[in-house]
């Protein structure tokens, strides 16, 4: 969306003063929160708790009736080895039934979480926005790096707008990594990015090794089969909107690759499918939510499940999420491990080349993997 050659962000149009969203940001009545988001207050914990039972199914725009009071929450004991099998069992449990899961203890310094949602808050806060738009990513090309609004390319009049804005980096491998391209206000952005995409690698190997395990595979099955991670972090800050009943800070979807970590801030506002009914991911101080992706549910052969989640906006206050994405190369071909195909459990899943299924998303959306 563009306003005299100029591209419109949201956190602008917010900043107008208007009473009413624009046409472009209504969702279809099917895909509507039933009402407007509620605000929540950042808890901090490290005790462990078990998932509830049974497997996600189809999207619904319906408010939890099931008493999920949040996704599962697994203390990962920094990786105590003398308590790597109920940890192993725990995730297995979570993957299984939910798809998404907290983690505590996970061995990145709090400080590292503070200081990425205090330089992404910094940008999207403080930054003129004639100095933010310098660092646009390319309008006509699907999630290039740098800040926009939009990152599918489809140019129909009737495509439905999210109520978001954000700041994409391509971090991994190092040979994608120019941190040039990244904000430097404040001063120390780029560091703090630096430092933060390292850590979430190492996490998502750990986490990744648990659930190879978990299925009785050997600690690096998954990791071997997404080959080298190719890592984007995408900052992305959903301004107060005036009609949150009507609006998606992000529409219903399941991430494209292996493994996702995001963190987010004290607002709340992302929420996950199950049951057929979409609860609530209520925002832990010092946790990493943990997403399994569309490669990790192929690779699994559909014993896992990718999550589907969607960001909802409240009126009154900006929330800020951060998402760490962990994905195969482009040229990466997927397929179920072998390990887990047999007679009486077949391939559930055809061979796709990566690139192929990303390119499907970018253009078709969410729907774009039904072909797959």
């Amino acid at each position: 969306m563009e306003v005299a050659g100029k591209p419109l962000r949201v956190q602008t149009l917010a900043q107008t003063g208007l009473t009413q969203v624009p046409s472009q940001y209504i969702q279809p009545p099917e895909n509507r929160p039933r009402k407007p988001a509620v605000t929540s207050t950042s808890t901090s914990t490290s005790t462990t708790t078990t998932s509830s039972s049974s497997s996600s199914s189809s999207s619904s725009s319906s408010i939890s009736s099931k008493n999920y009071n949040n996704i599962p929450l697994i203390d990962l004991l920094e990786f105590d080895p003398h308590h790597s099998g109920e940890v192993r069992d725990e995730i297995g449990r979570a993957c299984r039934e939910w798809g998404a899961f907290h983690v505590t203890n996970h061995g990145v310094p709090n400080r590292v979480l503070q200081e990425m949602r205090s330089v992404g808050l910094t940008f999207f806060n403080d930054c003129p926005i004639a100095n933010k738009l310098t660092y646009s990513c390319d309008p006509n090309s699907a999630a290039t790096e740098g800040y926009g609004s939009r990152m599918l390319v489809s140019t129909a009049d009737d495509s439905v707008l999210d109520w978001r804005d954000y700041f994409d980096h391509h971090t991994l491998p190092l040979s994608r990594r120019n941190p040039s391209r990244w904000p430097h206000f404040p001063p120390t952005y780029r560091e703090v990015v630096a430092e933060y995409s390292d850590h979430m690698k190492a996490l998502a190997q750990k986490l990744l090794a648990f659930i190879s395990k978990s299925l009785g595979l050997r600690p690096s099955c998954i990791e071997d089969a997404v080959g080298e991670f190719y890592q984007n972090i995408t900052v992305s800050y959903y301004p107060p909107c005036p009609q949150p009943e009507l609006t998606l800070g992000l529409q219903p979807h399941s991430d494209m690759g292996a493994i996702t970590l995001l963190i987010q801030d004290d607002v709340g506002g992302l929420e996950v499918l199950k049951d057929g009914e979409w609860v609530t991911v209520k925002p832990l101080s010092d946790a990493i939510v943990v997403i399994l992706a569309d490669q990790t549910e192929i690779i699994t052969n559909g014993e896992y499940r990718s999550a589907q989640h969607r960001a909802i906006t409240n009126s009154s206050q900006a929330r800020l999420s951060v998402a760490t994405f962990h994905d195969p190369a482009k040229t990466m071909k997927i397929s179920p491990a072998f390990e887990l195909v047999k007679e009486s459990s077949p391939p559930r899943y055809r061979q796709v080349v990566y690139g192929d299924y990303v390119s499907s998303w970018y253009t078709k959306g969410p729907e774009g993997k039904q072909e797959y």
